[in-house]
């Protein structure tokens, strides 16, 4: 985990919708829908997993950055 470097960014969608993307998470050992589970509860938002990247229904750059590094990941927040 501690050398995976997850990518937080923010991308707006159809009708203003805010949509925080988490990437850059390749490990194939790492659960990634369990990480997404810990995502969604902390931010209390619905979410989903597309291939290896975790999308998260509004913006929420700083929670989960913060809820990402308890959980021994480096984040870089674009």
């Amino acid at each position: 985990k501690e050398q995976q470097k997850a990518i937080i960014s923010v991308v707006r969608r159809r009708y203003g919708k805010m949509v925080t993307m988490v990437e850059g998470i390749e490990d194939t050992a790492i659960d990634i829908g369990q990480s997404a589970k810990i995502l969604k509860g902390s931010c209390a938002s619905g979410g989903t997993v597309k291939g290896r990247t975790i999308e998260l229904q509004g913006d929420h750059k700083k929670k989960a950055a913060k809820v990402l590094e308890q959980n021994g990941f480096q984040v870089e927040v674009r």
